[in-house]
């Protein structure tokens, strides 16, 4: 059976004045790029090299899929259905993570925001706007064969070819207008992950303590 669309939060709950006051101080970077750009690889670089969390919403909607909460049930049979989970369910996550964490200095928030929705709905929730967005820019080439290198590595269902076609596709469609509208606010910032990953890597750093 089908989930029905009023049981499912198109927006999330609103944060107590306490939290939003957590959220205030630190670092907010949202890192976004399609499958296999090497956002994951480089976020991970990030948060060891200057003490951020790391906060990866794909790890994040897995996780939250395999536990036995009626959230992760519901997130489970959205995914089964190939359909997007919902903004306010992504939104309850990835605030949740934060407010988990109050002490940290910066979060790198990659894979989020995928749709404009979870954008605005972010800054409507929060109170602010991330400092910055990174763009991982990377041909659909050399996304898919680095997308089939990793299946082959990690065994992930999702990374055949004919789904990373599909993944791609819908990455770039709902992308276009957050990048727009991150762009208006002067807050893209761009890195060509095409190079080597110690090269892409020196381009990240740039970025971050430009913000310092």
């Amino acid at each position: 059976m089908g989930l029905c669309e009023s049981t499912l939060p198109q927006v999330g709950r609103d944060l107590r004045p306490q939290e939003k006051d957590v959220l205030k101080s630190p670092l907010i970077i949202f890192v976004v790029g399609g499958p296999g750009s090497g956002k994951g690889t480089q976020c991970r670089n990030m948060a060891t090299k200057y003490g951020f969390c790391h906060v990866g919403l794909g790890q994040l909607l897995r996780e939250e899929a395999q536990s036995s909460t009626q959230r992760g049930r519901k997130i489970r049979d959205i995914m089964q259905q190939g359909l997007l989970v919902p903004t306010g369910l992504i939104l309850d996550m990835v605030c949740d993570n934060l407010l988990a964490r109050p002490k940290s200095r910066g979060f790198l928030i990659d894979g989020f925001p995928r749709e404009l929705e979870q954008a605005k709905e972010f800054e409507r929730i929060v109170g602010r706007a991330p400092n910055i967005v990174m763009v991982f820019d990377c041909s659909m080439e050399t996304m898919v064969r680095r997308v089939l290198q990793r299946g082959q590595v990690e065994h992930r269902a999702d990374d055949s070819e004919p789904a990373i076609h599909k993944r791609l596709e819908t990455h770039y469609t709902l992308c276009e207008p957050v990048l727009t509208f991150y762009q208006q606010k002067n807050l893209l910032r761009n890195i060509l992950a095409e190079e080597a990953p110690e090269s892409i890597f020196a381009k990240c750093c740039f970025v971050i303590e430009s913000l310092q």
